[in-house]
């Protein structure tokens, strides 16, 4: 019989074992075939027809998987190393066996057959959605969304990441990927993303009137950020700032209200029609002899704008 007040030690053996075993990369046989079954699994997630039909993605690198681990493990699946990224990157696997999470150790050979863009770190993770109402319907005296930044028909992966990385930075609370852009989960998206993918919401499959509406409902003012834009973000910019000093008279698009940015393809930009919608257009200044600015570089200036005006 067990005496009062001291532990159990099998029990407390065979905890430390499973914590042990959950923890260790090497507790499991390591992975050295790549050309098994898993490998060929893992490594068709690539496709998008994969991915919808198994509801799961690949997250690539030490970056994305760190974040992914640490700020959503409930939506991970399983964790894989080389026993050199393991050494280089111990938080990774430690923080994976913390959250009950399966690590792989699998050889040079497999996590290259699985993604060439791994760099020794792969990580196969759950699908999600979050809807519109997810974002704007709050409890009464919680703080709606101030700043959200909505992509129409943007179906470039690298720039849609990009952009959702900086909104992210800038302090946004959500990103809206419209009807027709590209899906969230595309490989080259969550790699751009640098894991923030894992740190705010991001809505999808949107049609571009019904995410101006919800938003514009819910209180945002939408700005249309467009080359020729009839508004200058420098001169919005300062006028926000000199309405916090109270030196300015003010002007009728205030980059301090709540605010839902619109942009468009980087080589159509937005529509007539996509302009209409919003309550004014916004066009960030070229000074020099640049034809224009990259999508995800107009994005970024005009969030951390209305970011540093919300402050």
């Amino acid at each position: 019989m067990r005496e009062p007040g001291r532990p159990d030690r099998d029990a407390s053996r065979a905890a430390a074992a499973s914590s042990d075993a959950r923890r260790a990369p090497a507790s499991d046989p390591v992975l050295r075939n790549p050309r098994s079954d898993r490998v060929r699994q893992v490594r068709a997630l690539a496709g998008r027809s994969v991915r919808q039909r198994t509801g799961r993605f690949l997250v690539e690198g030490p970056q994305a998987v760190r974040e992914a681990v640490q700020h959503a493990p409930g939506r991970v699946q399983d964790v894989y190393l080389t026993a050199a990224a393991a050494d280089r990157y111990p938080e990774i696997a430690r923080g994976a066996g913390d959250a009950g999470l399966h690590v792989h150790e699998a050889s040079d050979e497999v996590l290259t057959a699985m993604s060439a863009d791994a760099q020794g770190v792969l990580a196969v993770a759950e699908t999600w959605s979050t809807s519109l109402s997810d974002l704007v319907d709050r409890p009464s005296g919680a703080r709606g969304p101030r700043l959200v930044a909505v992509l129409s028909s943007v179906r470039d992966p690298g720039n849609a990441g990009t952009v959702i990385r900086a909104a992210d930075a800038a302090g946004a609370d959500a990103v809206v990927l419209t009807t027709g852009s590209v899906e969230p989960f595309n490989p080259k998206v969550v790699r751009s993303t640098a894991g923030s993918l894992f740190h705010l919401p991001v809505v999808t499959g949107v049609p571009v009137e019904e995410a101006v509406s919800t938003l514009g409902a819910a209180g945002l003012v939408v700005l249309a950020a467009d080359g020729g834009g009839a508004r200058d973000l420098d001169e919005l910019a300062d006028a926000a700032a000199s309405r916090r000093t109270g030196t300015g008279t003010g002007t009728a698009v205030d980059l301090a209200a709540p605010t839902a940015w619109l942009f468009g393809t980087e080589a159509q930009g937005l529509s007539d029609a996509e302009r209409g919608l919003a309550a004014a257009t916004v066009r960030v200044p070229i000074r020099g002899l640049a034809e224009s600015l990259n999508l995800a570089t107009a994005a970024t200036l005009c969030l951390y704008a209305s970011s540093r005006a919300q402050r």
